[in-house]
């Protein structure tokens, strides 16, 4: 199976919120592009949400995603900051639905972990490892644009983990399942 899909991620944010796009076939991605939608200079909270919306839809118009893949928020101790990030995210995810893109969400955590192994490696690991997987050289300023390419390249990650349908859970099992294979 070779399908070529495009995922759009999304990291979320009412000061920055951050995309990146990716091209898939096969166990293969390439960049198509990433970048950031900065809000720090509009004050009012209901026009940052329209230019969330507003961008993604641009990006979907443009780049014709398959799937969003979106980071969720994260658990803090500032119930207004978790609101305002819902919010975001929530501009994003009706953006894609508007357009019937299905979405998928990933916790901040799972989305460093199938990037570098690490659930709480930094913005700059992340961004380093996406670099050398896709092959490209960015601006480290970026590093918003990268965690929603981040999110792409994980939703990529788990479509393609390999099936374990054949798999086997010890070296007695494989013993028991495949006789003719033992040499003696």
């Amino acid at each position: 199976m070779n399908t070529e899909r495009v995922i759009l991620g999304i990291d979320p944010g009412t000061t920055v919120t951050g995309y990146g796009i990716i091209r898939t076939s096969g166990n293969k991605a390439e960049l198509i592009t990433l970048g950031v939608l900065e809000l720090q200079k509009v004050n009012d909270h209901y026009t940052k949400l329209k230019m969330i919306f507003d961008r993604v839809i641009q990006l979907i118009d443009e780049y014709h995603p398959d799937e969003l893949a979106i980071e969720a928020p994260f658990y803090g101790k500032n119930v207004q900051s978790m609101l305002k990030l819902g919010r975001a995210q929530g501009a994003a995810i009706s953006a894609a639905l508007s357009r019937s893109i299905p979405v998928f969400e990933y916790a901040p955590r799972k989305i460093k972990l199938a990037i570098t192994g690490v659930g709480s490696a930094s913005k700059e690991q992340v961004a380093t490892l996406l670099q050398k997987i896709l092959n490209f050289h960015e601006d480290s300023r970026l590093l918003d644009a990268t965690d929603g390419l981040a999110a792409a390249v994980c939703h990529f990650f788990q479509k393609t983990v390999p099936s374990r349908e054949k798999g086997y859970h010890s070296w007695k099992e494989f013993i028991r399942k495949n006789p003719g294979r033992l040499k003696k």
